[in-house]
């Protein structure tokens, strides 16, 4: 020991290597130690001569070391210690610290020593580390990374997440540009979409493209670009997430927003729709009421004055306006009441086989008290015998409709007209007058609601029977339809399904 504590070669080394130099003999005990050694493992100068070689490692690799260092001495070559391992050391305060030594045997005085040359690589794993965690992040992430020349724009490293996307192995992918994948995006819009990380204006740009796979397809992307720097070269790293997902459900969100948007301008305009027929509704219910009431209270003023035995008739002529208005009330109550039914669906039908001839007759009994002068209702041919499976109340209704408005429409001395025919197993009733006629504008809204013809605004009416009619023959799976020219009449036909083979032989004459 005193040999080399007196050795100038070891100041010599000392004062030119940074590295800490650690000489042990054959029994591993510590001879000399340079002052990098003691700083490394925290001991003062001359603290280490004499000690086992042991002290500087951690307890649970001492007595492996020992058989290790013996076959070392008998070996005599340098070498690396602990080549292909991590090396530990252990500082006097018994913290460990990664190291790599490098060792070297020789003699001296026919006694063989060993000389280690030790280094702290404490930072350099950790860095390494630090490499080798950013470096996984790079290759597992799901999402595409690529590392491609700031000036050329070609590859130099790209992600198995955007090997996996594009199709392209590495190798293929380091022979293209950032554009070849790009093919909506022209150099020059690429060029200006990096220049403020060039300049330094900024030090990230996000954007949108589009990625073109090895097979021809694409995908929407989101590219977040940052300029770095691969040693002295200046390069971008370009996290690229696939928006597909993202764009689909942006999409579909828009398309609910204008279905929505859709919806509520329906719901909008079937809102002002049901404002308007409220205001007419109201307006009609007024119009309508108010007249008869006018005529009832006019008439039974005037029924006070005739009390004399001989006024008998004028007596008569107003009780019969009376019961005329009390009667076109009633039946308008009952078009509302019916209006509310089939709008809850609380109407209930009840089939029946009933004689044709019954129901017309009804009605056209009923009709013969509305006649204007002159006018006539010519009953229908060979209808005797028909019996119809119905629900007779509701055809009668439809034919009163009809037939009423035939009359209504029409001018005095006109004929209007019943005829039944049987075509394709049904039963159609046509009620064919010679009044006003609708006119053509007007004949696709001649069913709705509370509509009426242009051409009879000044005729009492609701604008409602007709509407209530054709939604219970739907109802029935029947039909109303009509044939109408302004100023020449109208045929409005009903169809009323038929099974039985003996109205077809009536119908016919057969028999």
């Amino acid at each position: 020991m005193e040999l080399f504590e007196k050795s100038n070669v070891l100041r010599m080394l000392t004062e030119v290597i940074s590295e800490g130099i650690l000489v042990v003999d054959e029994q591993q005990l510590i001879t000399a130690s340079n002052s990098a050694t003691n700083t490394m493992f925290g001991y003062e100068d001359g603290e280490l001569i004499g000690q086992p070689m042991q002290i500087l490692l951690p307890q649970k690799l001492k007595g492996h070391h020992s058989v290790l260092a013996q076959n070392f001495m008998h070996e005599g070559k340098a070498r690396q210690m602990g080549k292909g391992r991590d090396l530990v050391g252990r500082r006097k305060d018994g913290v460990e610290f990664s190291l790599e030594i490098s060792l070297n045997p020789f003699k001296l005085r026919k006694k063989n020593y060993v000389l280690a040359l030790i280094m702290d690589v404490t930072e350099q794993k950790k860095a390494e580390e630090a490499m080798e965690h950013w470096l996984r992040i790079f290759d597992e992430s799901l999402n595409e990374i690529y590392v491609f020349d700031a000036e050329s724009f070609v590859f130099i490293n790209v992600n198995k997440g955007a090997q996996h996307n594009l199709g392209y192995t590495i190798e293929e992918l380091r022979r293209m540009l950032v554009l070849d994948i790009k093919p909506e995006l022209r150099e020059e819009v690429f060029s200006r979409l990096v220049s403020p990380l060039m300049s330094g204006r900024k030090e990230k740009v996000v954007f949108e493209s589009v990625h073109q796979r090895k097979d021809g397809t694409t995908y929407p992307v989101e590219v977040h670009l940052q300029l770095s720097f691969l040693g002295k070269q200046r390069v971008f790293v370009a996290i690229v997430l696939d928006i597909t997902e993202r764009k689909n459900y942006t999409q579909q969100l828009e398309n609910k927003v204008e279905e929505r948007t859709q919806q509520l301008q329906q719901a909008l305009q079937a809102e002002k729709k049901l404002n308007e027929l409220k205001t007419k509704f109201l307006s009609l219910v007024s119009h309508e009421f108010k007249t008869p009431l006018s005529s009832i209270l006019t008439s039974t003023s005037l029924l006070k004055k005739y009390t004399e035995s001989d006024q008998q008739e004028k007596r008569d002529k107003h009780i019969g306006t009376i019961k005329s208005k009390v009667k076109y009330l009633d039946n308008i109550l009952t078009d509302f009441l019916s209006i509310e039914r089939l709008d809850l669906g609380k109407v209930k039908y009840n089939i029946t086989s009933f004689p044709l001839s019954k129901l017309i007759n009804e009605v056209v009994y009923d009709s013969n008290t509305l006649l204007k002068e002159g006018q006539r209702i010519k009953y229908p041919e060979n209808i005797d015998g028909i019996a119809v499976e119905f629900d007779e109340k509701i055809m009668g209704l439809a034919l009163s409709n009809l037939v009423y408005n035939a009359i209504k429409y029409s001018p005095e001395d006109t004929d209007i007209e019943l005829s039944v025919s049987e075509k394709n197993e049904q039963l159609h009733i046509d009620i064919i007058d010679q009044g006003l006629g609708i006119p053509i504008e007007d004949q696709p809204f001649i069913f709705d609601r509370y509509f009426r013809a242009s051409n009879v605004l000044t005729v009492q009416g609701t604008g409602i029977g007709l509407n209530i009619v054709r939604q219970h023959l739907h109802n029935l799976d029947s039909n109303v339809t009509f044939k109408s020219e302004q100023g020449k009449g109208s045929t409005f036909t009903l169809y009323i399904p038929i099974n039985n083979k003996e109205n077809e032989k009536n119908l016919t004459g057969g028999g």
